[in-house]
């Protein structure tokens, strides 16, 4: 099966705050929000929803094909394509442009200030839709460019290919009858419990009425693990205990890979979340969100540990 990553392409600057946020900002002055958090360092990785979701698809075997667009400054992150043995062919350059960047600031308590610059991911990308098989291809859409968002769902259903679709932190930018006809006819709508309450209270529609347009609703939760909707019901999909956690950054594109990574295999919807949270609890282990590492044997060794 082919498998089309379209998202983001992006320089992750990565730092943290030894302290907590709500030490420094008071709730009575923030409308005159004046603050420096003092960090430790910063690390540069390779970043963005296409590229982390890529990732995660190589290191189980898939091959992706990445739909993005990235800066003049793409040299660093083509070298790191062909070192994993990831397809740029696809990635649309943008030569009057920087490559996306997010300065990501983590304090004491997993809580995250980002500032993001779009830079050449405010280019649409020209995805050749036509040299794929429908019935062997699956097309997640991730939050990257906003006219592919809205136009590459419609490309889909006009050719008979499934979608996963995940608005993410694009939703303040949609009209909502796009958002509505994105949704509708999508194989799954994926979200965090806040996009999800999101999305319900920008379309007026609660979670009965979106999964008669998707037919599946995931819901992720961080360390609550995620859950499943359908018409017939939820199921509850634990979190994969990590041997440790480093950095958060990264597991929610993580646990999308393992998910993606199932469905392309023909398995059921709760085995391909349960590989996602395998997916995930190898992403927390370490800084960046395509650093880590794992074999096979390892990988199966945690999913057979968390049925």
């Amino acid at each position: 099966m082919d498998i089309i990553v379209s998202g983001s392409l992006a320089y992750d600057r990565i730092m943290d705050f030894p302290g907590s946020f709500s030490d420094h900002i008071l709730p009575e002055k923030i409308h005159i929000l004046n603050v420096c958090f003092q960090v430790n360092g910063m690390r540069e990785k390779f970043g963005g929803t296409a590229g982390n979701i890529a990732y995660a698809l190589t290191l189980l075997g898939e091959k992706p094909v990445i739909s993005a667009s990235i800066g003049y400054d793409y040299h660093r992150y083509f070298d790191w394509f062909l070192k994993h043995g990831m397809n740029a062919a696809s990635v649309r350059i943008v030569e009057g442009e920087c490559t996306a960047s997010a300065y990501i600031t983590t304090d004491r308590s997993d809580n995250q200030i980002t500032g993001f610059n779009p830079g050449a991911m405010k280019y649409p990308t020209f995805l050749d839709f036509d040299k794929f098989k429908p019935k062997e291809t699956l097309m997640f859409v991730a939050p990257g460019n906003f006219e592919d968002m809205v136009n590459y769902p419609r490309a889909c259903k006009k050719r008979g290919i499934d979608y996963i679709l995940d608005p993410g932190q694009s939703l303040p930018m949609w009209d909502i009858n796009d958002l509505v006809q994105a949704i509708e006819g999508s194989r799954i709508l994926i979200a965090n419990d806040y996009e999800l309450d999101l999305i319900m209270h920008r379309t007026g529609l609660d979670k009965k009425a979106l999964l008669g347009l998707a037919r599946v609703i995931i819901t992720t939760l961080g360390e609550q693990g995620s859950q499943i909707s359908t018409l017939d019901g939820d199921t509850a999909i634990p979190v994969v205990r990590a041997d440790k956690v480093e950095d958060p950054t990264g597991a929610g594109d993580a646990y999308r890979g393992g998910l993606i990574r199932g469905l392309a295999q023909g398995k059921t919807l709760e085995e391909s979340a349960r590989m996602g949270s395998v997916c995930a609890s190898f992403a927390v282990e370490c800084y960046g969100t395509q650093d880590y590492r794992f074999k096979p044997e390892e990988f199966d060794e945690r999913l057979n540990r968390s049925r």
